[in-house]
């Protein structure tokens, strides 16, 4: 069976190739930017769970900057992780941005200015939840940039006691894959997948992570992600 990290470095490389991809670079380890990544953005729009969401979870990476300035533009508030979930998520409503300003809003360089970050007490209830990924498998699967970022906020919001909400991945189309992507217990799939030319369903028949597998978070995760402590705690209080 072919390897994530082979997927990864096959699509890295021919998105390079092929001149698809955009700052920022190298493309390599990390979400890559892609042509048509409005394009895709606006078919994302088109899905009735956007079109019903009010609160949507979209990753911090510049391919899903278009979805992210056009969630505050259709007046629903965007939630976004901060970088490596150092500070758990940050959090903007529509009505704190002035018009015109929502693509800076989004940006991860800005959205502090907009925006706050909010203890997990405070998270609303997520209705859609927005991914970037390396590639996409039509059946759903997904491969990452590596790290289980994207894994571990679906988890998170798990433990929270939001319910399941379906996940929609933005990517370019070569980015898709048909080789048989290899799948852990803790691995996020998608329900959409939209692409600058084309949007579908994945009608995905695996299952999503229900809550954090705590066996697999290392002491030094937990050091890193102050987050996941604060889970800990979430945890304990509602259970005595």
């Amino acid at each position: 069976m072919v390897s994530k990290q082979e997927i990864r470095e096959e699509k890295w490389n021919l998105l390079t190739e092929q001149k698809l991809g955009r700052f920022p670079f190298p493309l390599t380890n990390r979400i890559p930017n892609f042509k048509g990544a409005e394009k895709a953005a606006a078919l994302v729009t088109t899905i009735p769970d956007y079109i019903t969401a009010k609160v949507i979870k979209v990753n911090p990476d510049a391919p899903q900057l278009p979805i992210r300035a056009q969630i505050l533009k259709d007046g629903k508030t965007l939630l976004v992780p901060t970088p490596r979930l150092k500070a758990g998520f940050i959090m903007v409503k529509p009505e704190w941005v002035p018009s015109g300003e929502e693509r800076r809003a989004a940006s991860l360089s800005h959205i502090k200015s907009y925006g706050k970050e909010i203890p997990l007490t405070e998270m609303p209830k997520i209705d859609l939840f927005i991914v970037g990924s390396v590639a996409l498998h039509r059946d759903g699967r997904r491969v990452g940039k590596g790290e289980g970022y994207a894994d571990r906020e679906y988890a998170i919001i798990r433990e929270l006691g939001n319910q399941d909400v379906p996940i929609v991945g933005t990517v370019n189309s070569v980015q898709l894959t048909d080789v048989d992507v290899p799948r852990d217990a803790f691995d996020l799939t998608v329900d959409w997948i939209a692409t600058e030319t084309e949007l579908f369903e994945t009608n995905s028949s695996y299952k999503k992570p229900d809550g954090i597998k705590w066996e697999l978070v290392t002491e030094e995760e937990l050091e890193e992600m102050p987050v996941l402590k604060e889970i800990q705690e979430y945890i304990r209080k509602n259970q005595a």
